[in-house]
């Protein structure tokens, strides 16, 4: 337990070995910023970075300072004690962010907070003193409680200028009219403090709390801002709505220089989350000389599907939209619009890549749209895909098909369909059952409804439901002519797998079928577009080896910490490089990276290739460590190790916009473009609080290496030739296999503990 005056020494090192040189976003932008001033716009840090460690924390506030823009802005809301200290707490209940109930058990109280009842326990019935005693904690639970064990204390508004001291101050005074209710005056508060702490930003959602400050203050010091809250919320101090008084922006002109708006009042989403057409508020305060900040930004909460999980997109689209640009945006994790304005805006789409790395799409842009089909594959090509990939499955009929697995449930609605009755069980290919594409004539496979893929549905976090059927799935012909058309290419990726199975029960020759396709397609002609070869199984790969020269890639599906030498040599002799998966680099224990391995260099050193899969957008799918931002997480693959050579992923969009980032052409790297130290996180866990330790991965040896042969073709059980009709026709009298398929049915936040 830290006391309430002192830093423990771990927390210190962590934040000294952390800082590096800042930069300047105003002299990184090349164009000149649609916000009032022209300047760019302010990364305001709530509660410093809430959205890993508890609101108002030490840790919170310092973290923000280092990994922001240099002018990040440390927000406080004040809340005021019994005894008239304001300290920095994010609501006027201490309940959901500090362990007060632990401390003081049974001693809430019910008060009226704006005419609403309300019972917890709230600061105006304890003593600074008291407070003194009352740690704070994370009170949002999909964030991990992990670091609540430190014992962080809270802070009065000096304290907060005293020991983080920093930059810019900006104090919320959300609840006036409830502390004048209690013979509390935040007014007086407020005057008295500015005497002693530099305060560049006051705001407030109450007009009358503004209008009794405002001739005390030089708006070139210290600016007010007017904080609107839901458009339906009454403002106890008019009676009137949000929604009201933002129809009049001149009268509030007359005692701020500013406002701040939900996010939703400048670009509103539907009730099905997606995005409406942007309002005019911005450029309407604009016009009326008022600054805008946005609120409510987060980067672990689901927004519109519009920005695809990727919280910079979100970002961007509020400061470089081309019409206009917010002043500043309110966040939880400050990195990630540092990142925006520092890094990302105003980047042409023709912008050149700062880093040479490879994005290879994961089954198309399969974040977007169903896998594999021809909506996902022209979406990853217009988002800057190098690599177009197809696994390549095998119908009935022998017609090879680019589907994301041999089990077509996973990817289609075959199990709400007539072919339900398909369903079987093969050990040797999945546990559980499936109903497998070789069970069905390409006819039938033609015929199926695509399915969007929801790796993170037990989250609650589902891709774009619009989508959800589109497209239609493509043949591996029909997939190489698509791809020999696009200049953009530089190759395609073919993964082969169950090669043995198909071989060997089936009757159908995987290996044989891809080469005469690649070849048809003109694949093995000079010049063509590069051809890569996957697979898990090294007999494939072999056979690939002594019938062509297509570059062949080994995917090591297990996690490995590093690579014996006979097992590097085996690998050599039949693959030119290696897919790894993302904790074979960085292992993690309860979603916390715990260090770095040595596979990376140890393979590079080989010459092979590597690539690591698969990187997500969801916020679910990241380590802590990398801030719920897919960006700083491929920023901390690419920078992190000795050099991966691409990444895997069904967000391409994602990844190829991170490679023209103009900070990492700079001559000094921005710390919101600095790779995570893994483990580092880790360390400041209390012992109490750490997971339970787990067993170091092992090193790849050769016997995981070696595969036996693929076997000859069983003749016998090879299908006869199909005429095209379905294999299920109407009125079958088959008796149907029913198959259930279950999801979980806990909430997000429940689950998200759960991974702790």
């Amino acid at each position: 337990m830290w006391s309430s005056r002192s830093l423990s020494p771990l927390l210190t090192l962590f934040l000294l070995h952390s800082v590096v040189a800042l930069v300047s976003a105003r002299g990184s932008s090349r164009a000149k910023w649609k916000t009032l001033s022209g300047d760019a716009p302010l990364v305001i840090a709530r509660g410093g970075f809430s959205g890993l460690f508890p609101d108002s924390s030490l840790a919170a506030y310092n973290l923000a300072l280092i990994t922001s823009l240099p002018n990040v802005i440390s927000w406080c809301d004040v809340q005021l004690t019994k005894d008239s200290a304001g300290i920095c707490l994010p609501d006027v209940k201490l309940d959901n962010a500090t362990d007060i109930a632990a401390i003081y058990q049974n001693k809430s109280t019910a008060y009226l907070v704006n005419g609403v009842p309300n019972r917890g326990y709230f600061s105006v019935d304890y003593t600074i003193k008291d407070i003194s005693q009352v740690a704070l904690t994370q009170g949002i639970y999909s964030r991990t409680n992990k670091f609540d064990g430190n014992g962080f204390p809270i802070f009065t508004v000096g304290e907060l200028n005293k020991q983080v001291n920093p930059p810019i101050l900006w104090l919320n005074i959300q609840h006036d009219m409830f502390y004048s209710q209690h013979n509390l005056s935040m007014r007086k508060f407020v005057l008295s403090v500015i005497r002693k702490v530099p305060v560049k930003y006051i705001s407030s959602p109450e007009v009358n709390f503004l209008k009794s400050i405002a001739a005390r203050f030089n708006p070139n010091i210290t600016k007010l801002v007017f904080r609107f809250m839901g458009q339906d919320d009454i403002e106890p101090t008019t009676n009137q709505t949000y929604g009201t008084i933002q129809k009049n922006l001149t009268f509030i002109k007359t005692f701020a220089s500013g406002i701040m708006v939900p996010k939703s009042y400048i670009w509103p989403a539907d009730p099905s989350s997606y995005l409406q057409p942007h309002t005019t508020l911005v450029s309407d305060a604009h016009e009326a000389g008022l600054e805008v900040f946005a609120s409510d930004f987060t980067n672990d909460l689901p927004v519109s599907y519009n920005y695809s999980y990727d919280p910079l997109a979100e970002y961007l689209q509020f400061i470089d939209n081309g019409d206009f640009s917010v002043d500043g945006v309110l966040s939880d994790f400050p990195i990630t619009p540092s990142e925006a304005v520092g890094c990302f805006a105003h980047l042409s789409a023709n912008a050149a890549k700062t880093v040479n790395i490879s994005v290879i799409s994961k089954f198309g842009a399969s974040g977007d749209y169903p896998p594999c089909t021809d909506m996902a594959y022209n979406k990853a090509i217009s988002d800057g895909v190098d690599v177009l990939d197809c696994p390549v499955q095998l119908s009935k009929d022998g017609i090879p098909f680019c589907l994301s697995s041999i089990d077509l449930i996973e990817s289609s609605t075959v199990a709400q369909s007539s072919f339900s009755r398909l369903a079987t069980s093969i050990p040797e290919i999945k546990s559980g059952s499936g109903i497998f594409s070789f069970s069905l004539t390409s006819a039938d496979i033609r015929r199926l409804t695509p399915s969007i893929l929801n790796p993170y549905a037990k989250y609650t976090l589902y891709r774009n439901p619009k989508n959800k059927n589109e497209g239609h799935f493509l043949t591996l012909q029909d997939f190489l002519s698509l791809a020999k058309n696009q200049t953009s290419l530089s190759g395609v990726l073919i993964t082969v797998e169950h090669a043995a199975y198909l071989a060997g029960k089936v009757g159908l020759n995987a290996i044989e079928v891809v080469l005469t396709a690649l070849s048809k397609a003109g694949y093995d002609k000079q010049g063509a577009l590069k051809v890569m070869i996957q697979s898990s199984d090294s007999s494939v790969l072999k056979e690939f080896k002594s019938k062509s020269k297509y570059e062949l890639v080994y995917n090591i599906l297990d996690d490995f910490s590093d690579a014996e030498k006979a097992a590097v040599e085996e690998i050599k002799g039949f693959a030119n490089s290696v897919v790894l998966d993302k904790k074979s680099v960085f292992p993690e224990n309860s979603a916390f990276l715990t260090g770095s391995t040595n596979i990376v260099p140890t393979l590079k050193a080989s010459n092979l290739a590597v690539y690591v899969e698969t990187f997500h957008n969801e916020f679910v799918s990241q380590a802590w460590d990398f801030f719920s931002d897919g960006t700083v997480e491929i920023n901390s693959f690419v920078q992190g190790t000795t050099g991966i050579d691409g990444v895997i992923t069904g967000f391409p969009k994602t990844a190829d916009r991170y490679r023209k980032n103009r900070c990492l052409a700079a001559k000094t790297t921005p710390p919101y473009m600095q790779p995570v130290k893994p483990g580092d996180l880790l360390q400041l866990v209390t012992k109490d609080y750490l997971p339970p330790a787990e067993a170091p991965l092992p090193p790849l040896t050769e016997s995981e290496v070696s595969e036996a042969p693929v076997p000859p073709i069983s003749n016998s059980s090879a299908p006869a030739p199909s005429s095209g009709s379905s294999t299920s026709p109407p009125g079958s009298s088959q008796e149907k296999v029913n198959v259930c398929f279950f999801l979980s049915t806990f909430a997000v936040l429940v689950s998200l503990l759960l991974l702790l």
